[in-house]
């Protein structure tokens, strides 16, 4: 017994081991293909719930909104009035001017154009107007003294050829393979484009879903690397000589930005400060603070209806591009971007092992206990998590390490039910092994039979129970020792108590153990259930369970199907210890088994079992059998099984329960022909009527 349990034990480790491995590896997989949706679902709402906080004092935002179009006239402007308006902006001496606007037309109110629109104007006039200076040249003086970057735009056609362009300063190393690559570029006209003092790209694809989540660092252009608009503009803040990539990390002066494997920088977004947002009407009019500017990062964009950038983020479905890519600027200057670095991934995978191990623990070693830790620890990683992202920007993953727990977590259930019930076909096997063993000794196989037949309730017994059940009843033994015996008794004027057990053991112990099992259970049974609506059925079985246990020795063990019919209503609760499940032909003459869950046999462990409870309309019948009529063999050794017991009643059409027992009797007797019956046989039918 100590060995065959040992071997078992061993083979329920390895074989849940192996289950929870292959289902935390599911779990991997799926972690896997699923980690940009899920990610970005989750990260998104950290940036819901904690939303970087901006400060006015590093970057403000210069909106061409509509008071301003109201105020000078629809877009696009004279370059006079972009000139006025840069210059208004330079005079307070910010640290950059960024134009989130590409020149790529020479100004539409040029001299030349403007004299030819008036053929009446005199020859002497109309040479005076085209001398005037250009308000191209004049916006390119401007530009040309002040700390002014005008964007490019990357395009695979109709732009210009990128190595006909100065690239100041020039993007060191080599960026990330997944950075975003153009064959050529747009650039504002040459005669402003020439004269600005830094150039960046403002090419800047959202994610698949459509929300902007990051800036791009750079943009590779014919081959060649340029800066991002955001990055630029940092760089110029700071005063960087350059730009300079190393792996996935771009250099700004002392300033590490880690790029993701687009080359683009993960933003933690919050809200622009209104303070730091002004109409470029104000400027113009001169209605600016002295200090509104002041070694700042000054944004120019477009944010009137019509004409702006609109793009969706995290946090607002709809803001204004020159925003996103002012908090961009801010984020640079600030330390406000997100980062993955590797240590943070290979946490992700610890914390996976750790959830794998403690599954794999509870399940080998059975102590479930560890689950319980294991959720712990499941629920924590969401929070921890939170705290990374909040308190330091990182972007750890929890989702991962939590599929990897719950996908060996169901493995480990899965495995442990299959072997249970494999383990229950095993019991029930060795159980009739005990019983054909135990009939070696003739003189003991017939005092067995005595008291086996002399307990049981005869025909005239069940009849006079209750006239809204006929009762049926057969126990025909077998040559070895009668272990198989039933039961009926009224528990009050409604509830009609039916069991059918069957007893494993040796020679005359198992016939005695046969009659203390019927004893005990009709005692508890009816003490427990018994009385107005009764105790729990779970419950009093659990308990026979013991009593019986108590008793027991190694070699005994008893299948029993317990049931308790409401007459009244028909309803009945089952209790499954290991027996065969109950049938029920309906008054329409088709056959089902009831799927009970139920538990093992008695005798072999404390359990719980379940109730469980069916219907029987008017004109069903029950019936209750036990494996003496489904392991009924034939010459050839075949088994009759369930499907021929279902086929033999469905064989027999409409009868009364009392005949119904008998005949489905001869039926397996006539099946196994001439040989000898391996096992007793015992059939109780009751047919419900009804009221």
């Amino acid at each position: 017994m100590t060995g065959s349990s040992s071997k078992s034990d061993g083979r329920v480790r390895r074989v849940t081991g192996w289950a929870v491995l292959l289902g935390g590896l599911v779990g991997a997989l799926l972690s896997l293909v699923s980690a940009d949706w899920h990610r970005r679902m989750l990260f998104d709402e950290w940036q819901r719930l904690a939303p970087r906080e901006i400060a006015s004092d590093k970057a403000a935002v210069v909106l061409i909104d509509s008071l301003s179009l109201d105020a000078v006239g629809p877009w696009p402007w004279p370059r006079y009035y972009m000139a006025r308006l840069t210059e208004a902006i330079a005079a307070q001496q910010p640290k950059a001017i960024g134009f989130d606007i590409v020149f790529a037309e020479p100004d539409a109110l040029d001299p030349a154009n403007f004299a030819s629109l008036y053929p009446e104007m005199g020859a002497a006039t109309a040479t005076q107007v085209r001398a005037l200076p250009t308000m191209d040249a004049v916006f390119a003086e401007v530009i040309g003294s002040a700390p002014v970057m005008l964007v490019r735009l990357g395009v695979d056609r109709d732009g210009s050829d990128p190595a006909q362009l100065l690239v100041d300063p020039p993007v060191a190393g080599s960026p990330p393979p997944g950075t975003l690559k153009t064959k050529q570029v747009l650039t504002s006209i040459p005669q402003l484009d020439d004269v600005a003092l830094a150039h960046a790209m403002f090419n800047g694809p959202p994610d698949e879903d459509g929300n902007v989540r990051k800036v791009p660092l750079s943009v590779v252009v014919g081959g060649k690397p340029m800066p991002g608009l955001a990055v630029e503009l940092a760089r110029m803040a700071k005063g960087a000589a350059q730009l300079e990539w190393r792996g996935n990390t771009l250099n700004l002066g002392d300033t590490r930005l880690p790029a993701d494997e687009s080359g683009s920088l993960p933003l933690r977004l919050g809200f622009f400060p209104e303070i730091a947002s002004h109409s470029a009407a104000h400027v113009l009019a001169g209605e600016m603070p002295t200090d509104a500017f002041k070694d700042k990062v000054v944004l120019i964009g477009l944010g009137a209806e019509g004409t702006a950038d609109i793009v969706a983020t995290p946090l607002q479905n709809e803001v204004f591009g020159v925003l996103v890519q002012a908090q961009a600027v801010d984020a640079i200057l600030s330390g406000g971007w997100l980062s993955r670095p590797g240590w943070v991934i290979w946490a992700e995978v610890a914390a996976s092992l750790v959830l794998l191990i403690l599954v794999l623990a509870a399940g080998g070693l059975r102590a479930y206990w560890q689950l319980a830790v294991a959720l712990v620890l499941a629920l924590a990683l969401p929070l921890a998590s939170f705290i990374a992202f909040d308190r330091a920007n990182l972007l750890f993953d929890p989702v991962r390490p939590i599929m990897v727990g719950v996908f060996a977590s169901f493995a480990m259930w899965i495995s442990l039910y299959l072997m249970a019930r494999a383990e229950r076909t095993r019991l029930a096997a060795a159980l009739v092994d005990q019983r054909v063993a135990a009939a070696e000794q003739e003189g003991e196989l017939k005092a067995a039979r005595r008291i086996q037949l002399g307990m049981v309730p005869d025909a005239a017994s069940l009849t006079a129970l209750d006239p809204r059940a006929e009762i049926g009843a057969v126990l025909r033994p077998a040559k070895s020792v009668g272990g198989d015996f039933y039961d009926a008794i009224m528990l009050g004027p409604d509830r009609l108590l039916v069991v059918v057990g069957d007893v494993t053991g040796k020679g005359v112990p198992a016939a005695l153990y046969m009659a203390l099992s019927k004893a005990l259970s009709k005692s508890v049974l009816s003490r427990s259930v018994g009385g107005g609506e009764g105790g729990d059925l779970g419950e009093a079985v659990a308990a026979l369970n013991r009593e019986l246990m108590a008793e027991a020795d190694d070699e005994m063990g008893v299948t029993m199907l317990v049931g308790v019919l409401d007459c009244a209503t028909g309803e009945i609760a089952f209790v499954n210890a290991g027996h065969e499940n109950p049938l029920v032909v309906r008054a329409a003459g088709t056959v089902e088994s009831l799927p009970l869950r139920g538990g093992p046999p008695f005798c072999v462990v404390d359990f719980p079992y379940p109730e469980e409870r069916a219907r029987l309309a008017p004109g069903d019948t029950l019936v209750l059998i036990t494996d003496g009529a489904t392991e009924a063999q034939d010459a050839s050794q075949a088994l009759l099984g369930l499907e021929g017991v279902i086929h033999a009643l469905q064989s027999e059409g409409a009868m009364p329960a009392t005949e119904r027992a008998g005949d489905l009797a001869d039926r397996i007797r006539a099946f196994e022909g001439d040989t000898e019956p391996s096992d007793d046989l015992t059939i109780v039918t009751i047919r419900y009527r009804g009221d």
